[in-house]
């Protein structure tokens, strides 16, 4: 494998075979593949796109660069949600524990502040001792215990997206469709679930404002779910005002749980109602939309 000429070739124009990806991706995760010809790699992808073969062969190669979640002889459905990140989106705090507590198992791994947004991790560690850090197999015990887990991208699940996303943030590399769906979507597959919500933000405060973008990540990513054999729904979400009233970590906190008690401001419960109620029906823990949202309305 000629590094070098794998990059020109993509730098002009060409498409990269699925054997060439996965040798990169291993070469990478690795240590052989160094950091400044990757760099190049992904500048010529920013550039140039991925073809959905070449889109699919980066996902598996990143899913298979590690161990996954998973639940043999756990009879229990298991869903979860993804989101583009937005200003006061404290939505996964509260959807976890509702959902879980409708009989869908939720293991949840999530990530830290991009950009101008917070991350869910973020938010929790503001409780003091809250740890994130799970193994594989405490999370899972967790889940089989309680319902749901929350935590932060393990050095066993996914470790060249866990490399890539680093290098992404440091080399201007990261508001790119295929880089971003590849990146999500390889964490989310490895999480052994029967279903995927994704909760793709619009608007001046979102990470991608432009709902043709939007549309398009949303698009790629239900594609990459559907074909691994995890059925993927998406919202798009308004982002062009905070969600809920506050916004800071340890003030996002506090509403999240007003809004597990039922006193949560009406933005943010919609959306979470919004989200979970597709959750539930992807699983067919509901018997349809007005049947979830009393569940959660209950819970």
């Amino acid at each position: 494998m000629v590094i070098p000429s794998l990059i020109q070739h993509k730098r002009d124009g060409g498409a990269l075979r699925s054997a060439e990806w996965t040798a990169l991706i291993e070469g990478y995760t690795a240590g052989r593949v160094p950091d400044y010809q990757m760099s190049a790699l992904l500048m010529a992808v920013v550039w140039r796109g991925l073809t959905p073969e070449e889109l699919a062969a980066l996902t598996d190669a990143m899913l298979q660069s590690g161990d996954r979640l998973r639940f043999d002889g756990f009879e229990r459905p298991r869903a979860d949600k993804h989101s583009t990140g937005g200003i006061g989106d404290k939505v996964s705090l509260l959807l976890a524990p509702m959902v879980a507590s409708c009989g869908v198992a939720v293991p949840m791994m999530s990530g830290r502040g991009l950009g101008h947004t917070g991350g869910t991790l973020d938010k929790l560690e503001s409780i003091p001792g809250f740890r994130t850090a799970l193994t594989l197999r405490e999370a899972k015990a967790q889940v089989e215990r309680i319902g749901c887990a929350m935590l932060g991208q393990t050095p066993e699940i996914a470790p060249a997206d866990k490399r890539l996303y680093a290098l992404r943030d440091v080399t201007g590399t990261v508001e790119s469709i295929p880089l971003i769906a590849a990146s999500i979507m390889s964490k989310k597959l490895a999480e052994g679930l029967n279903g995927l919500v994704l909760d793709v933000k619009t608007g001046s405060g979102a990470f991608l404002p432009d709902e043709v973008q939007a549309i398009e990540l949303a698009r790629t990513m239900i594609g990459l779910g559907e074909v691994r054999g995890c059925p993927t729904v998406a919202l798009l979400t308004a982002m062009d005002r905070p969600l809920g009233r506050s916004c800071g970590n340890a003030l996002e906190v506090e509403e999240a749980i007003d809004g597990l008690r039922g006193e949560g401001p009406d933005d943010l419960m919609e959306v979470t109602y919004a989200l979970a109620v597709e959750m539930l029906l992807l699983v067919g823990a509901a018997s349809g939309a007005a049947d979830a949202r009393k569940k959660l309305e209950d819970a």
